[in-house]
């Protein structure tokens, strides 16, 4: 554990703390360095406290780029590259950062959370395991230390999500001064599912989340398992509080990024490769926008649409599944496999019901923003059925940026039903059957009505947008939060 006091303060009043941040760097062949700047709600939040407040944003370099860009600068990024922001970037080595992220954070921390296991064979703790522990220790303690060298006296710390869950208790134990915020951004397990990881690895990854004076979930169902698990390893929540915040979607920001010339021209060619019914009436719409991540159910959603051909032959011709499906870490093998199994099962329903005139399933690999508000703004019907997810924005943009209006599928297990399943239509993720009946139910549904509930789950959506999202957390770790001594 990290207990000796850092260096002297340097000065930032307001800090943030992710694996990823603000602006990425590419390097070309002639060593020139593009710097791309990344959008969300940190983003926002962070722009949102105004420029006469001293803040610097805390992140890992995650490529040859991002590398080379900390080579040069020392770390401290130029502000031209970042919109303005003081950002400190860390070039953790490589190999440490892949033990940490993809051995830990990616596949086991989020296996867990998401519970994903397929348990008669996985998972398997061994030393492999302990060796990248090891990793994602020293990972989270250089962190620390970074935030411990940039933080003012007292300053207001905000770590986020599961990739960071020690960084609390060793910034705590640095610097006893600072006010320090963690969030999760994912699903919280419950304790017999979260009590599958070693016992010292669970019992440590709670004491180092609660190492802060505040943590924040996206729902209360998973604030209350994070507090099941404390009741059972640490014997309870040790005086932190915890707070719920649902983040929203940005409705200025989408209804104006959602009529720009570029999602006209998408939204012209969907429509094209949507087509006609046999009626000449424009073919029903179910729309998706995942990435092709485990958690999002992207193949039981298929199969429920093939079922919905087979039950309901009225509706051949007449509907076509738009999927848009941007492979996700595919340095994984189980996920490079589950985006070819999403390809293979779109072609087996293109070529069982598909005619000249008729492609049941339109699939899109390649991510594409102003598509994807495009598909939002014809969708008659949003498939959202995740197995298990913190929150699910994509539930929460649709009904923003809607034209005509469109029916929510939900999972139950979306963060996101705790606000918007009084105005969806509930499905469980894992009946396929059900699902199909619902999507034949959504797309009966009568345009009176699916205008109705749009607009109120557009209301709920937007209800806690990004910067107010994370001004909230600040004003309540400043305010709320007793100040707490080192361990």
């Amino acid at each position: 554990m990290v207990s000796e006091r850092s260096a002297a303060p340097a000065g930032a009043e307001v800090l943030v703390a992710s694996n990823r941040g603000p602006v990425s760097y590419g390097l070309a062949e002639d060593d020139t360095l593009t710097a791309k700047r990344g959008g969300g709600g940190l983003v926002s939040g962070l722009s949102a406290i105004g420029p006469g407040t001293d803040a610097v944003w805390v992140c890992a370099a995650l490529g040859a780029g991002d590398r080379e860009a900390v080579r040069r600068t020392g770390g401290a990024l130029d502000p031209a590259d970042t919109g303005g922001q003081r950002v400190r970037m860390l070039d953790i080595p490589a190999e440490m950062h892949a033990a940490a992220y993809n051995g830990i954070a990616n596949s086991v921390l989020w296996f867990v959370h998401h519970m994903l296991y397929q348990t008669p064979l996985e998972p398997v703790f061994d030393a492999e395991l302990r060796a990248q522990w090891a990793s994602y220790e020293a990972y989270n303690r250089a962190f620390a230390q970074a935030l411990a060298d940039e933080a003012a006296e007292g300053a207001a710390v905000l770590v986020q999500d599961y990739h960071l869950s020690l960084v609390p208790g060793m910034l705590r134990a640095l610097r006893p001064d600072v006010r320090i915020a963690h969030f999760s951004h994912t699903p919280w397990a419950p304790p017999e599912y979260f009590r599958m990881l070693p016992d010292d690895i669970a019992e440590q990854l709670l004491r180092g989340m609660l190492g802060a004076d505040r943590l924040g979930f996206l729902t209360h169902r998973w604030a209350n398992a994070f507090r099941a698990c404390c009741a059972e390893v640490t014997g309870g929540t040790e005086g932190t509080l915890i707070g719920v915040h649902g983040l929203g979607a940005d409705a200025g920001f989408l209804r104006e990024r959602s009529q720009q010339a570029d999602v006209h021209e998408r939204l012209a060619a969907l429509r094209e490769q949507i087509g006609t019914g046999p009626d000449g009436m424009a073919r029903k719409a179910v729309v998706r926008v995942d990435r092709t991540e485990l958690s999002k159910n992207i193949v039981r959603g298929l199969l429920a649409y093939r079922e919905l051909l087979a039950e309901h032959p009225s509706w051949h011709g007449r509907v076509v599944h738009v999927a848009f499906a941007y492979p996700s870490r595919q340095d994984l093998a189980v996920y490079r496999e589950y985006t070819a199994q999403v390809g293979r099962l779109a072609e087996e329903i293109n070529s069982e019901y598909g005619t000249e005139s008729w492609r049941p399933v339109v699939l899109h690999v390649k991510d594409d923003f102003a598509r994807s508000l495009a598909a939002y703004r014809l969708a008659d019907v949003a498939l959202v059925n995740p197995i298990r997810d913190g929150m699910n924005l994509v539930a929460k943009e649709i009904p923003v940026v809607s034209d005509q209006g469109c029916v929510l599928v939900l999972s139950r297990e979306a963060g996101a039903h705790e606000e918007l399943g009084e105005d969806a239509l509930t499905v469980n993720p894992y009946d396929v059957s059900d699902t199909a009946r619902v999507l034949h139910e959504a797309l009966s549904m009568e345009a009176g009505e699916r205008g109705e509930r749009t607009a109120r789950l557009a209301a709920a959506a937007t209800a806690l947008p990004p910067a107010q999202w994370f001004l909230e957390q600040l004003r309540a770790l400043r305010e709320e939060s007793p100040k707490r001594d080192a361990p």
